[in-house]
């Protein structure tokens, strides 16, 4: 069974909650009851060794507790002679025995149900006299690992969040990003990094701030496992919804991961991880969404701390807390003198340049760039996510850049490589291609230029496309067709993207157009500048300011000059002007041929109408 049959099997449940429960309420019951059958069919093979330990230790005098863990071949364990099957078999007691069986799991699992108001979802059900008709239900769905494996269930759990977030009304993008998404950037941090991909017995970190049900950690242990069997993930991870958070921690548990390593809580305000640092990192923290709850604990972090704590560089706007979850990884990067980190997080595309010079955001984008940090920006398709249909990016950032890509940034226009989904999912209309994915990845692993390459036949249909990389010839043109070449990948200097405002002032003049002088001070003798004619110019960092103003102002202003005090220097990243290609209109004669044949189509018609 598919995964998606298998999530509208136990969606099905939704059947006998109709009438007691809204429709936004389904969800809570049918994940808590999810998660708990799963648990109990992955402890269902060492059920009775767990019990075994249990009693001897027990007689014994000794802590039964490491024993059973052990014995139960998971990371955690149930006390209880209770499952699921048992405790439908007693109808007159399902509420005790089920709250009793809860209460019997190893501490973090019973963290896991607190999380869900699992005590009330069951009273609830109680009142409404429907608790052993869903514990029946869910008693009967076999979700034992070697029938759902991890990573089905990993997927189960997001189809099941889709529907309840389409229920409830809800922004089903803050819980998960899509897999496809996610499989780019787990090859975008690991294509470089050999060792991790080939040596056995290598054990790396990874972490997601915004971990969600922990697709993008459960993506890259299977990425890892997939080219590395030997090699191992120890991951960790914060997430703010405590529904997205008790899916994680349980799939996490499932995985045999320490589940210590996954907290609760706004990465922002109270970091879980305070000292730690990591080899990998991704991240898809909410877009465009302010950050007015937590302002007081991040601006005094800023003033307090300065670049000793997360938030150095500066802070963005209140309405758009992205750059400062990027600052957050910032600052969980290993030193490079111990290996150093690589991490990918996804932005809109307000980060790239919100914000003028001298602003938090570009402050940010400063310091990322002059640091060297920025490896590559990946520009997505549009209609990619579950919740919104805007333009998205991969940031690429890492101290660790190998010798080729010092000073320098690739920019990868990936929008175009896209296939249509067959049913779309909320705002979901696109995917991105198992050949896009190739592509992204190659370009970003050989860092090289590209083109793309669109062949168009006689009649102007598409015919197919065409990766041309740098020192490639681009292909012959079908016969009476044409080809058409856009940029796809760039390798651009850090400077490119720094410019300084300076501020051009002239003269201020009296009735008689005499220029005004200062009278006292360091204005002495001076001419004193005119607000009302003030004016800022941007000049390119590759460019001297000397030049640009003899140049683009002086033979327009030959009495302005420069107050040196006012300059500033911003940082900006126009990621779709550097891939815009200029296509020159179609020639007026044809044009005009055309509408003449339309004009004479329109008349004939109208005669044949008349007759």
């Amino acid at each position: 069974m598919s995964q998606s049959d298998l999530s509208n099997l136990i969606w099905s449940v939704a059947d006998l909650l109709r009438g007691d429960y809204r429709q936004s309420e389904y969800g809570r019951v049918i994940l808590a009851f999810t998660a708990l059958r799963r648990l109990d069919c992955v402890l269902a093979p060492t059920k009775d060794a767990v019990l075994r330990e249990q009693e001897e230790k027990g007689k014994m005098g000794l802590n039964p507790e490491p024993f059973m863990r052990r014995a139960s071949g998971a990371s955690f364990y149930n006390s209880s002679t209770l499952d699921l099957s048992k405790i439908i078999g007693d109808q007159d007691n399902v509420g005790p025995n089920l709250t009793s069986y809860i209460d019997a799991f190893s501490p973090e699992v019973r963290d896991i149900f607190e999380r869900f108001n699992f005590a009330e979802l069951v009273e609830r059900l109680v009142k409404n006299k429907l608790l052993y008709m869903v514990t029946e239900k869910f008693a009967g769905f076999d979700l034992h690992p070697e029938r759902v494996t991890n990573a089905q269930m990993g997927l189960v759990f997001e189809e099941l969040i889709r529907k309840f977030a389409e229920a409830s009304n809800d922004t089903a993008g803050e819980h998960f990003t899509p897999r496809e998404v996610i499989r780019l950037m787990v090859n975008l941090i690991f294509v470089e990094d050999d060792d991790i991909l080939s040596k056995p017995g290598v054990v790396r970190t990874i972490y997601d701030p915004t971990a969600g049900t922990g697709g993008m950690l459960s993506v890259a242990d299977e990425y890892l496992m997939e080219h590395n069997p030997k090699a191992a993930l120890t991951m960790h991870g914060q997430e703010l919804n405590d529904m997205s958070y008790a899916i994680c921690k349980a799939d996490m548990l499932i995985k045999g991961q320490d589940v210590r390593n996954i907290t609760a809580g706004n990465t922002l305000s109270e970091d879980g991880h305070p000292d730690a640092k990591f080899d990998y990192m991704l991240s898809n923290p909410p877009f465009g969404v302010e950050w007015k709850k937590v302002q007081k604990a991040v601006q005094d972090e800023h003033k307090l701390q300065g670049y000793n704590g997360r938030f150095g560089p500066g802070l963005p706007r209140v309405s758009d807390g992205s750059l400062l979850f990027l600052m957050h990884l910032l600052s969980k990067m290993r030193p490079a003198k111990d290996g150093g980190s690589r991490f990918g997080i996804v932005l809109n595309g307000s980060p790239l340049f919100t914000g003028g010079a001298g602003s938090g955001e570009s402050e940010i984008r400063r310091h990322v760039l002059e640091s060297d940090l920025v490896e590559a920006i990946i520009g997505l398709p549009t209609d990619l996510f579950y919740n919104t249909g805007i333009a998205t990016y991969v940031w690429i950032i890492s101290n660790k850049k190998p010798a080729h890509r010092k000073g320098k940034v690739q920019l990868i226009d990936a929008s175009g490589l896209w296939q249509k989904m067959r049913k779309s999912l909320g705002s979901k209309r696109r995917e991105i291609s198992d050949e896009g994915i190739d592509i992204v990845t190659r370009l970003f692993g050989d860092c090289t230029e590209a083109r793309m390459a669109t062949l168009f036949d006689a009649e102007g249909r598409e015919i197919g496309q065409q990766v041309v990389e740098a020192g490639q010839p681009a292909p012959q043109a079908p016969e009476g067709g044409k080809v058409k070449l856009r940029p796809l990948s760039l390798l651009l200097p850090n400077r490119a993207f720094g410019f300084r405002q300076i501020t051009v002032e002239r003269p201020l003049r009296d009735k008689a157009g005499e220029v005004v002088l200062g009278t006292r001070g360091k204005q002495k003798g001076k001419p004193q500048p005119d607000s009302a004619l003030r004016d800022t110019e941007i000049v390119p960092l590759t460019e001297e300011v000397e030049s640009y103003f003899a140049r683009e102002v002086i033979p327009h202003a030959p009495d302005a000059w420069i107050d040196p005090e006012k300059t500033k220097t911003g940082y900006e990243i126009p990621f779709n002007r550097h891939f815009y290609v200029f296509e020159p209109p179609r020639e007026l004669e044809e044009i005009d041929a055309e509408l003449s044949e339309v004009t004479k189509n329109i008349q004939r018609m109208l005669v044949e109408l008349a007759g």
